[in-house]
């Protein structure tokens, strides 16, 4: 009896130990089943000669999400964002519209230039559906890919701003012109992520006086939108 009640000590350590790892487990199901149950959707595009010659933009049903955009000889380098809700939204209902890509045809089957090869992905419950077009007449897909190029051309501009300041600083008049011109013509999705970066130029004395000015005009323009 004493030897199997020491057996059973000693046993006692890695029965502690199974139980704490079982314990751990349980809080991260909740989280797993989540994670299973995410939306993604991703849309790139690809055209030798543009700026950018390859844009790759993910975005999840919780709006987090990453951008590329690149030379096409380059190496991958795609960088963290996080879209709105109301954006994260927008997207995803016209994909729905879409059939969430499932069978669809968005190719116009026209003659037209080569205007990019541009790919549509959607992933959730279980399905992977791609669809690949060069120009399209359906007008729900384009106010999809119209909103992807939106989200894209905020990221770029933080891209063009973060290296003006790093590299070249008189260059951010005319990157930040460009934004006001964008701001105006309704062609940013979530400007607003451009905030941390434009407070940086507002704030840092060694910048242009006409750099910190169209700064300061453009955050106070996104006050007054949100």
């Amino acid at each position: 009896m004493e030897i199997c009640r020491q057996r059973f000590r000693s046993f006692l350590p890695f029965l502690a130990l199974l139980a704490a790892a079982w314990l751990a487990a349980f809080p991260l199901l909740p989280r797993a089943q989540e994670a299973g149950k995410l939306r993604k959707l991703s849309f790139s595009k690809t055209l030798k000669g543009s700026v950018p010659e390859y844009m790759l933009i993910t975005v999840d049903s919780n709006g987090s999400g990453s951008y590329d955009g690149r030379k096409l000889d380059d190496p991958p380098n795609p960088r963290a964002m996080q879209v709105s809700p109301a954006t994260t939204r927008q997207l995803f209902e016209l994909c729905g519209e879409l059939n969430n890509l499932r069978s669809v045809d968005l190719e116009s089957h026209r003659k037209v230039a080569n205007l990019g090869l541009k790919i549509l992905t959607y992933q959730g419950g279980g399905q992977v559906n791609r669809v690949e077009f060069n120009f399209t007449q359906n007008r729900v897909a384009d106010e999809l890919v119209d909103l992807f190029e939106k989200i894209a051309s905020v990221e770029q501009h933080i891209s063009s701003l973060e290296y003006a300041i790093k590299y070249d600083p008189l260059g951010l008049p005319r990157e930040l012109l460009q934004i006001q011109i964008d701001f105006q013509n309704n062609a940013l999705a979530d400007p607003e992520q451009m905030v941390p970066t434009l407070e940086k130029i507002v704030r840092n004395p060694r910048f242009l006086h006409l750099a910190q000015a169209r700064a300061q005009n453009i955050l106070r323009r996104l006050q007054v939108n949100n």
